[in-house]
């Protein structure tokens, strides 16, 4: 299987999610939000295919690393791919963080996402909003967006926040039924 990517692996980050991480950059987004930071990575036909494979091997070499995050570009437009991706870096002890315009709620009402989902521990979601946007938030670039516990979320069915992202500077929109669950 291949996946479209904007760009190479990019190895060491620290501010992809927490600890050391290697970003999977994915091509193609439609939700072009006013203010991003990478609309090089919205146009579908751009960036480069390669095979998962190739993205696996590497995940394997890296030491030192945490984790993996899923960005781009929305990762949930190829879901599939990030999937099987996924499912190997979590053989090599490696955490996976994902971040996407879609909200947690919309995600879990399609059996292609969750089948990703079950793989990723911690989810950005929501679009960027430039009006909520703040330099001084940890890992996300605007007040709605969410960090979000994926596997406690998906056991009770709706969103469970990560609280120690959550303080003053966090704008709590699109409220889901049934209410929020902190952790």
């Amino acid at each position: 299987m291949k996946i479209r990517l904007a760009a190479d692996l990019q190895s060491d980050s620290i501010v992809d999610g927490e600890g050391i991480r290697a970003v999977i950059w994915t091509q193609g987004c439609s939700h072009n939000c006013p203010g991003c930071h990478n609309p090089s990575t919205h146009d579908f036909n751009g960036g480069f295919e390669v095979d998962i494979k190739e993205i696996i091997e590497e995940l394997s070499a890296l030491d030192g690393h945490d984790g993996i995050t899923f960005s781009g570009g929305d990762p949930m437009f190829q879901p599939e791919a990030c999937a099987l991706i996924a499912k190997e870096a979590k053989k090599h002890g490696l955490d996976i963080w994902c971040y996407t315009g879609f909200t947690f709620e919309n995600l879990i009402k399609h059996k292609k996402y969750i089948e990703f989902l079950k793989y990723v521990d911690v989810l950005v979601d929501g679009k960027f909003i430039i009006e909520e946007k703040s330099l001084n938030l940890d890992f996300r670039g605007s007040r709605n967006q969410r960090i979000i516990d994926v596997q406690k979320s998906l056991k009770e069915n709706q969103p469970v926040l990560i609280s120690k992202y959550i303080d003053e500077r966090t704008v709590i929109v699109n409220v889901p039924k049934p209410r929020h669950v902190y952790v």
